[in-house]
């Protein structure tokens, strides 16, 4: 650790701490009905937020924002490797573990994680020490775009044989965020915007379930028993909530009616509980949090701290507009938590992780720049 230059962005924090309380009071409203069904205990997903997600995170916050973040450059190749490593791991029975469907969950002893969730933060880190080592051939076809898109489809490849397209996205605009920040050429980016959105366009029209949810997009009164039901029981919900909402506490939807209320489908509940008003302050938070981030990668000392500023703000910003994007019915549905509000510790923990950092490079900026 080094002898840090000032304090830590004071607004930032506050904002990571409403974030964290919206989170907990929103978790145990609208788990109530899941988790009595299913456990016995209406506040089960409020215990578990609160002892695996919010403490552990808070203790992890306390830590790494002491740490001098140049420390991690040292580190980033070995962290994303082991990243990949788990990525795979998920794959191999007794390991991992697949639930609807999906291999997203490693299971080692009686602890079990998201490796994805670790994939994000030591992605962001890995990138920015290794761009910022090779500055000058950034723009070079063969020594800046190639070598990044080798580790962009290695990344893109295993999320995709989970299957996880949500968490595919976000990382994929993350990456691009940083590689953009970096000094890459504005065409180099308009050939990968294109090639993603092929990329994208062949992902739906050769899975079924994509295709399904992409018709849903296209036509929400499409069977809205079946494949339909999700989005028409979200859409219901935040309708319903009207200006100010039902109500704290006073959802209908989250009764086995809604699917997922405490994860991806939270953001529904929080606008038939709290309407569009609550919905505002929310994304209010996450609009600070995103300018307060900004700023700090504005004025970071290095290079590094600046691409690791962007990358942490683009983590949080472009997964929460996807969640809410989704869960609205603004962009096809897609299965992603709503940062620092959706019920997971392992998301929560890698989030107050990534804040840590952030807030040590505020530490160490220069306000005058």
């Amino acid at each position: 650790m080094n002898k840090q230059a000032g304090k830590s962005d004071r607004v930032l924090l506050y904002v990571v701490f409403a974030l964290l309380v919206f989170g907990l009071i929103m978790v145990a409203s609208a788990g109530i009905g899941y988790a009595q069904l299913r456990f016995g205990d209406m506040y089960y997903f409020f215990k578990r937020q609160l002892l695996y997600g919010v403490l552990p995170g808070l203790f992890i916050l306390a830590i790494v924002s002491r740490i001098d973040y140049r420390v991690w450059r040292k580190f980033s190749f070995l962290a994303f490797g082991l990243s990949i490593v788990f990525l795979i791991l998920v794959f191999v029975p007794g390991i991992g573990s697949r639930i609807y469907g999906a291999s997203r969950w490693l299971q080692l002893g009686p602890l079990s994680f998201q490796p994805s969730e670790m994939l994000k933060i030591s992605m962001i880190i890995y990138l920015a020490a290794w761009l910022e080592s090779r500055q000058d051939r950034i723009k070079d076809f063969y020594e800046g775009l190639m070598p990044f898109l080798m580790i962009v489809a290695l990344i893109s490849f295993l999320l995709i044989k989970q299957p996880d397209v949500g968490t595919l996205g976000a990382t994929i605009m993350i990456a691009m965020a940083v590689f953009f920040v970096s000094g890459a050429k504005l065409s180099h980016m308009l050939y990968m915007g294109a090639a993603g959105i092929a990329s994208l366009f062949l992902l739906i029209k050769f899975e079924s379930y994509r295709m399904n949810r992409f018709l849903v997009f296209l036509h929400p009164e499409l069977d809205p028993r079946g494949i339909g039901y999700q989005i028409n029981q979200a859409l219901m919900a935040i309708g319903s909530g009207g200006i100010m909402g039902v109500g704290l506490g006073h959802s209908l939807q989250k009764f086995n009616y809604l699917p997922e209320p405490v994860g991806d489908s939270i953001f529904a509940i929080i606008g038939e509980e709290l309407g569009l008003i609550g919905e505002l302050v929310l994304i209010s938070l996450f609009f600070i949090l995103a300018l307060r981030g900004l700023k700090i990668a504005k004025n970071a000392p290095d290079t590094f701290g600046k691409l690791t500023a962007v990358g942490i703000v683009s983590w949080i910003t472009f997964q929460a507009f996807i969640n809410i994007a989704a869960i609205s019915g603004l962009i096809p549905l897609t299965g992603i938590p709503l940062p620092f509000i959706s019920y997971g510790g392992t998301s929560l923990v890698f989030l107050m992780a990534g804040m840590g950092i952030l807030l040590n490079i505020s530490k160490q900026s220069n306000p005058s720049n």
